[in-house]
């Protein structure tokens, strides 16, 4: 039976070596959800676009949310919660469809020769298209409430690239999982949706008790979160000594979930 190699070189050398055939699968997975829509691709700019404004009149005019800044702006909730839920969409989505790749794709795995281990990667891309479009309107209504996004914003690159990793590395081992134990899809639906209200979207850590805050950097989504709005709102540039960490364990985690998704890809077939 074949083996796979699952060093850190062949995770990125199988992502490069299969570039177009990656290009082309997050092409037709993007324009394949709107196939048939009188708006298409347009409805990837309306859906955040109307989710902003929907948050903005929630918080800031039925609830009177604000965050914990002393600030009175009844906009500035609904942005600082954006970014945050950006992140989190960018995450949940990957995720939860991560336990069906191979199990949607039968085909390539008995029929085809196909890399497997790109699958992640064609839904990671798939779903950062929709983050992207939807920063697009955050800088927009940034521009328009508030003037010129803060410099430091250029730097989000810096956040999003480790995460997509950390991604990437839980989206290969679920693929796996979800392979050989059905229940896994089940129980990610209800994590993603545990991890929303347990991440500091719609409130700041520091509302917690101190007692309980260290709890919530456990949460792996919770440095992403709060470093994307320090350069986004906030204007501040996280720590440098933070931000080298998270991007060690986070290639260090793909590799893991790379590792293990290459290790037991041979038995794809015997159980589909």
């Amino acid at each position: 039976m074949r083996d796979f190699p699952a060093t850190p070189i062949e995770m990125i050398a199988s992502l490069w070596r299969n570039r177009s055939l990656i290009h082309a699968s997050a092409k037709r997975e993007v324009l394949g959800r709107y196939r048939g829509s009188v708006l298409g691709l347009f409805w990837s700019f309306v859906n955040p676009l109307l989710m902003l404004a929907v948050y903005t009149f929630v918080f800031s005019v039925v609830f009177k949310a604000r965050w914990d800044t002393g600030s009175d702006s009844k906009t500035e909730f609904a942005l600082v919660l954006f970014a945050g839920l950006i992140m989190y969409n960018l995450f949940a989505e990957c995720v939860n469809r991560a336990p069906g790749l191979i199990l949607t794709n039968i085909n390539y795995v008995k029929k085809v020769v196909f890399p497997l281990e790109i699958l992640p990667f064609v839904s990671l891309l798939s779903a950062f298209y929709h983050a992207v479009i939807s920063l697009l309107v955050w800088f927009i209504a940034y521009l328009v409430l508030f003037g010129i996004p803060h410099a430091t914003a250029l730097l989000i690159p810096l956040i999003i690239l480790p995460y997509a990793l950390f991604i990437m590395g839980l989206s290969w081992a679920l693929a796996s999982l979800g392979v050989f134990l059905r229940d896994v899809s089940q129980f990610i639906g209800i994590l993603t949706t545990i991890l929303l209200f347990m991440s500091p979207i719609f409130y700041p850590a520091s509302v917690l008790p101190e007692a309980y805050r260290h709890f919530l950097y456990l949460n792996p989504l919770t440095i992403v979160i709060e470093m994307t709005r320090d350069l986004l709102y906030w204007g501040n540039i996280p720590n440098l000594g933070t931000l080298a960490l998270y991007w060690l364990a986070t290639a260090v985690f793909a590799w893991l979930g790379f590792a293990w998704f290459q290790k037991t890809r041979k038995g794809f077939a015997d159980v589909l």
